[in-house]
């Protein structure tokens, strides 16, 4: 393994879905509130202000108990492409979510999370992987009944 995936967790997904529908899926809190985090949780979303150093809070609502709070700043925002953000809550990493066009109706969506030490990104990888792909599940279904 190398050092740069010692640091990072990466998760893809080809989605069947216009670039631009899935990036709206994210830029949109109305909607991105439904799809975010894991299976069986709901967000609140206190603050989406999506341009470089804008705030994002949210409190995700777990399904049996307990509200995570997150805060972040948005550092990179290029429409259909690219959104860069530093947590400002712990476990602190910095996320991009890539947004790739493949064809007319065909696109990729990747998660990559970027921390300071390989300790903490083994911390959390067992758990990350599994869950941002329930998390691209999420997209899909939201994406298919938009």
């Amino acid at each position: 393994m190398d050092s740069k995936s010692n640091l990072e967790i990466f998760s893809a997904r080809t989605l069947i879905f216009p670039v631009e529908e899935v990036y709206r899926a994210f830029t949109d809190p109305s909607i991105l509130k439904n799809w975010w985090g894991p299976n069986g949780f709901t967000n609140t979303i206190h603050e989406f202000d999506l341009k470089p150093g804008g705030k994002w809070i949210l409190t995700m609502h777990g399904p049996e108990k307990g509200d995570y709070e997150n805060s972040s700043v948005f550092e990179i925002v290029k429409p259909n492409e690219l959104v860069r953000w530093k947590r400002i809550s712990q476990p602190w990493f910095d996320m991009e979510i890539a947004f790739k066009k493949i064809a007319y109706s065909k696109s990729q969506i990747s998660f990559r999370m970027i921390f300071k030490t390989a300790e903490e990104c083994n911390k959390i990888r067992a758990f990350a992987e599994p869950k941002n792909e329930e998390n691209f599940d999420r997209l899909e279904n939201v994406l298919a009944n938009l």
